[in-house]
């Protein structure tokens, strides 16, 4: 599993660590969701300390796509809630050819 943190690397992760890496995860979403700022801080600093220690650095000329992006150790509760709620941007299309009248 390739994780990138924001705003830094890529980690490499072996199979084993996807399980813990799912807790860690599950622990983030449910402080998020009680609105626990506090819990929330201390979920991602876990999160992101066991994927740099458990994981390896991706050489950052080696160009591979992410599993998983986790967000930047600074990121608050609020900012996570308004990614989390914001919708996804509309799909575009190119405008249609209307004939004048």
């Amino acid at each position: 599993m390739i994780v990138r943190i924001h705003m830094e690397d890529q980690y490499r992760l072996g199979d084993a660590a996807v399980a813990e890496v799912d807790k860690l995860d599950d622990a983030l979403m449910a402080a998020m969701d009680a609105g626990d700022t506090a819990a929330f801080s201390a979920a991602l600093h876990d999160l992101l300390v066991y994927v740099r220690t458990h994981g390896e650095q991706v050489p950052t000329d080696e160009i591979i796509p992410s599993d998983v992006i986790l967000p930047s150790e600074d990121m608050t509760l609020a900012d996570a809630h308004e990614i989390m709620e914001k919708p996804a941007p509309a799909p575009t299309s190119a405008p249609s050819a209307q004939t004048p009248d």
